[in-house]
C-alpha cells in the first residue's frame, strides 16, 4: 500500500475554503457533505470541516533570519511543480510569503514559500534540492 498523509482542519467557511483550495491552489475535489469536504492535494486527504470561528494563537519563531509561522502545514513537491505553483500564485496577486532558500549548501536544502489560506492558516509549499534530503540531517 502507498502511504498517504491525512489532515482535518476546522474551517470558517465552506465555499470560500474550497475555492482557494480547488481554484487558487490547484487541488481536486473529494467526498463531500453539507459541512465539510475533502480534497486531493498532490494525493494527501485533507478534510476541512465548518467549525465555525477558531483561534490557534500561533506564534512565529525565527529560522535563518527569516519569521515563520510555527503552526502551518504543507506538500513537498518536485521543483519543477514547485516553480509552477509559485508563478500561478504570484500571478492571481494573492498574499504569498516571498520564496526563499534555507539550508543553502547543507544537507535538507530547500526552497519555500508560504500563503494564507481562508481561514488563517498559513500553507507551505516545499521543495528540496536533493529528493533523499527531507529527512536529513
Amino acid at each position: 500500500m502507498k502511504t498517504l498523509f491525512h489532515l482535518s482542519l476546522p474551517c470558517v467557511d465552506i465555499e470560500s475554503t474550497k475555492k482557494f483550495y480547488i481554484n487558487d491552489i490547484g487541488a481536486t475535489i473529494g467526498r463531500q457533505a453539507e459541512n465539510w469536504f475533502d480534497i486531493n492535494l498532490y494525493n494527501h486527504q485533507i478534510t476541512f470541516i465548518k467549525a465555525g470561528k477558531f483561534d490557534f494563537n500561533n506564534p512565529n519563531y525565527v529560522f535563518e533570519g527569516k519569521i515563520l509561522p510555527s503552526f502551518h502545514f504543507g506538500i513537498i513537491v518536485e521543483i519543477k511543480t514547485w516553480g509552477e505553483i509559485y508563478s500561478r500564485l504570484n500571478e492571481l496577486d494573492l498574499n504569498l510569503v516571498t520564496q526563499s532558500t534555507f539550508l543553502k549548501d547543507k544537507k535538507g536544502e530547500h526552497l519555500s514559500f508560504f500563503i494564507k489560506d481562508p481561514n488563517n492558516y498559513m500553507f507551505e509549499f516545499k521543495s528540496f534540492k536533493e529528493d533523499d534530503s527531507t529527512f536529513s540531517h
